[in-house]
């Protein structure tokens, strides 16, 4: 009998391990998705958060012409045109190609070479010869038989090319020309330093920068090793190609580093990053890289992918319900890159944070606050240097592409959570003038009508195409998204004992109540008058609402949900909603499958953009937590696929982690809808999709949420407990989650409306 105990425990045991030890790279596919992605969407050959992403290309240089095109990687291409090292928020350069035959020194057209016209140095290949996991791509270029392999460090990219036997094999160093979102080249150089080093830089001007910061550049800098010593060494730009020449500058400039080689001889590449100068791309180079080869470095960013996707084990048979996952957790951890040098203090390049308190900030907070500190002492960097937050950041620099500026609202939920480190009372300040102050307001730091917010109460609204101190064209969304922030920097007044300033932001938090028209119970945009506009179309976007329409931000009151729901009266509220999510469904929760990023702002519900992402969750608040569970297992299901196009919704934006996020929030079961920005932040219960989940908490805590009877058809819950204790309730607060334990679930195919109902989660505090 003891026999088989202990072989039980050693059974269970090493189960344990072998669960510990699962290889999760397996299932994040960087190809999802990637349709209709953008810029900085497909990056393989990076570490989470790292400056140095590698990734091929196979239209970058066409650039993105409106900043939400496919571009850079599409996988319905079928031919590469180089490899680049920087991919971010309005940010991209510095292009490597290896190639072999006839000297081309321009990438030559996408369409052309699909055609089979030779007319650039882009090859042509096939997706079967092709590997792309987090922190490693592979690739055959069949024009050439190259074997192409990319890897990298934060700082460093790793190349690694096996050549067949040739007399003009040849290394492009592509340094000078339009990547992506990077804009126009300004200025470029690029020299050898010796037989086998080189270094350069490369100046844009991107489209956002010129709009919001217009002495703003983008500098990127490197410093670079080849493993095989060149033969000969020419150079070119826009202009001229010349031979035996180790120095260029100007626009377009590049290298050609010729040599031959033996079949399967490979050529390693190690180049160096930074934004300061070629200087500390060197730096970086020699603290990253210099006891490194290809091999070690790969293996070295997988161990980092492993370890940080492994925070987040969740247990299921559901092989593609575990690709979401880990795919989603993988867009997460990718986006928002340091833009520091070796030894200094993390800070990031950030697209907008619209939207992101509802999936990013709160994964951040749950698993990886670090991640979350980095982000708050990045825009505190800004603000210190500017005066101002930056509504997005590009190396230091205002790229707002919102204008409602969401910082402080992220920032006050940091405090929240318990993530402070940084200067606190100077982050108020920062807070407090973000929400109030439009004196001399930059264009690039955003809300530019949040003088008027704060005299009307309500952003009045302009008929003309523009925001200023005066209102907005958006007005309505400006006014609902300005009463959230207010509700944020109230909350953390209060925190802090500024019991004046509290009184002055919770009033600001009810500005939303000034533009319910309870005669169509929908909100609806005022002129500076007083009057709601006329010709009035609740389904139209762009007047009166950015990006969405008045059915979709009806909903956006965050802040306080039993006060929309009384507004609207709850059997109505109820009734309308379950409506909207019932015909969201026949379009597959967005715009149906329609490849374009805006195709659902003219629905009445649209996951594929950020003003709606909490909505599924306003159950909870109306006592249908069921329907919370149903709808939220739906969304994860037919809105999220495992395809290059239907990844996320139908070319909708994954936008450096944030619907990724929200799938991972939402399929733990976990989410806050006021985007933990109460004094005391609340976790509402929704339904868990896998059977299990450990989760590493970022406080060192272990959270293991069990799941009983689960499965497709049982998403909804009948009975929960906590570290065994019945919970009642679906919600619980967030420092008891916390602190770690047991949270299980039983599961049924039939909603139980007898769970949940009776104490609905704080709306206000």
């Amino acid at each position: 009998m003891y026999r088989h105990i202990y072989l039980l425990v050693i059974t269970a045991f090493l189960f344990s391990c072998a669960a510990q030890k699962e290889n999760l790279l397996r299932y994040a596919d960087p190809g999802i998705g990637t349709a209709h992605s953008r810029w900085f969407f497909y990056t393989p050959a990076a570490l989470p958060h790292g400056m140095a992403k590698l990734a091929p290309s196979t239209n970058g240089h066409y650039g993105n012409p409106s900043g939400w095109e496919a571009v850079g990687y599409d996988t319905r291409h079928r031919s590469i045109e180089g490899f680049a090292h920087f991919h971010e928020w309005q940010v991209g350069g510095i292009v490597v190609m290896p190639a072999t035959g006839k000297r081309i020194l321009i990438p030559g057209q996408l369409e052309d070479a699909e055609k089979g016209v030779k007319n650039g140095y882009r090859s042509l290949f096939d997706h079967g010869n092709e590997v792309a996991q987090p922190g490693y791509y592979k690739v055959k270029l069949d024009d050439y038989n190259i074997t192409a392999e990319l890897t990298a460090t934060e700082r460093v990219g790793f190349h690694r090319y096996t050549f067949p036997a040739s007399q003009d094999a040849r290394i492009i160093l592509d340094i000078g020309n339009k990547q992506g979102e990077s804009g126009e080249v300004i200025d470029a150089g690029v020299r050898m330093t010796d037989a086998t080093h080189f270094e350069g830089f490369v100046t844009t001007y991107p489209a956002y920068i010129q709009k919001y910061d217009p002495q703003g550049r983008i500098n990127m800098y490197f410093y670079g090793e080849i493993s095989k010593k060149p033969q000969t060494v020419g150079a070119f730009n826009n202009h001229e190609v010349k031979e035996d020449t180790r120095e260029i500058k100007g626009k377009g400039a590049g290298l050609f580093l010729e040599f031959a080689t033996t079949s399967q001889e490979t050529v390693e590449l190690k180049i160096g990053l930074s934004y300061t100068s070629t200087l500390n791309a060197k730096m970086n180079f020699e603290a990253e890289a210099t006891k490194l080869d290809f091999s070690q470095a790969k293996k070295r960013a997988q161990q980092i992918w492993q370890r940080e996707l492994g925070k987040l084990a969740v247990t299921g048979t559901n092989i593609q319900d575990k690709t979401k996952f880990y795919t989603g957790l993988y867009h997460a951890l990718l986006g928002r890159g340091i833009i520091n040098d070796v030894g200094q203090t993390n800070l990031y390049n950030t697209d907008a944070i619209w939207g992101a308190f509802w999936n990013l900030t709160q994964l951040w907070a749950l698993a990886y606050p670090e991640h979350y500190n980095d982000y708050v002492r990045s825009q505190m960097d800004v603000y210190q240097k500017k005066g101002w937050f930056a509504d997005g950041v590009s190396n230091g620099h205002f790229t707002s592409g919102v204008g409602t500026n969401f910082v402080g609202l992220a920032i006050a939920a940091a405090y929240q959570c318990g993530i402070r480190d940084y200067d606190t009372l100077l982050a108020y300040k920062a807070i407090r003038a973000n929400e109030t102050d439009g004196t001399n307001r930059p264009v690039g730091s955003g809300k530019l009508d949040v003088s008027a917010f704060n005299k009307y109460g309500y952003a009045p609204f302009l008929e003309e195409d523009r925001t200023d101190s005066t209102g907005s064209r958006f007005s309505a969304s400006h006014t609902l998204e300005y009463s959230y922030s207010a509700f944020a920097a109230a909350q953390m007044a209060k925190a802090m004992g500024k019991q004046a300033d509290y009184d002055y932001f919770i009033s600001r938090s009810n500005g939303w109540k000034l533009l319910f028209n309870p005669a169509s119970k929908l909100i609806q945009p005022k002129t500076a008058t007083g009057e709601f506009i006329s010709n009035f179309d609740p389904l139209e976007p762009w007047r009166g609402f950015q990006e969405g329409n008045a059915i979709q931000y009806t909903f956006y009151v965050p802040q306080h949900p039993a006060g929309l729901i009384a507004a609207i009266g709850k059997d109505e509220f109820n009734a309308r909603l379950d409506d909207i999510f019932r015909t969201a469904q026949q379009n597959s929760f967005g715009g149906g499958k329609t490849i374009d990023a805006f195709a659902g702002i003219k629905a009445s519900y649209n996951h594929g953009n950020q003003p709606n992402l909490h909505v599924s969750w306003l159950f909870n608040y109306s006592g249908k937590p069921w329907l919370t569970q149903k709808w939220t297992r739906a969304i994860c299901d037919e809105f999220y696929g495992t395809e290059s196009i239907h990844g996320y919704g139908y070319g909708q934006d994954e936008d450096q982690g944030q619907l990724g996020s929200w799938y991972v929030m939402a399929s733990l079961g976990l989410f806050d809808v006021k985007g933990l920005t109460d004094l005391r932040p609340v976790i509402q219960l929704g339904s868990p999709l896998f059977d299990r989940a450990d989760i590493k908490l970022g406080n060192g805590n272990t959270l293991v949420i069990i799941t009983e009877n689960n499965s497709k058809q049982n998403i909804y819950v009948q009975s929960a407990s906590f570290n065994g204790k019945p919970l009642d309730n679906a919600w619980l607060y967030r420092d008891e989650l916390m602190k770690g334990g047991k949270l299980l679930m039983r599961m049924g195919n039939m909603p139980n409306e007898k769970w949940g109902i009776h104490t609905p989660p704080p709306s206000i505090q």
